[in-house]
């Protein structure tokens, strides 16, 4: 294997890696909320705000780890 091929595949797994994070920390997130405002209904607005700004930070870095697992593979 060339040092190109090893560069795609490892951006390939880290991308990968970052999209199953990403999953996973996002369905607790959103089990977690759920909950919570099952438990405590006149808290749902709070708990549906925290939870979308949460979100969008682990999707932001999310977005950043596959950049850089890109830009990794195109100097390799």
């Amino acid at each position: 294997m060339t040092s190109l091929a090893l560069g795609y595949l490892a951006a390939g797994f880290g991308a990968g890696m970052a999209v199953i994070g990403v999953g996973l920390g996002i369905g607790r997130l959103a089990a977690a909320a759920l909950e919570g405002s099952a438990r405590q209904p006149t808290a749902a607005a709070d708990i549906r705000t925290s939870m979308i700004i949460a979100a969008a930070l682990i999707e932001g870095a999310t977005l950043f780890a596959i950049v850089v697992c890109l830009l990794l593979a195109i100097k390799a």
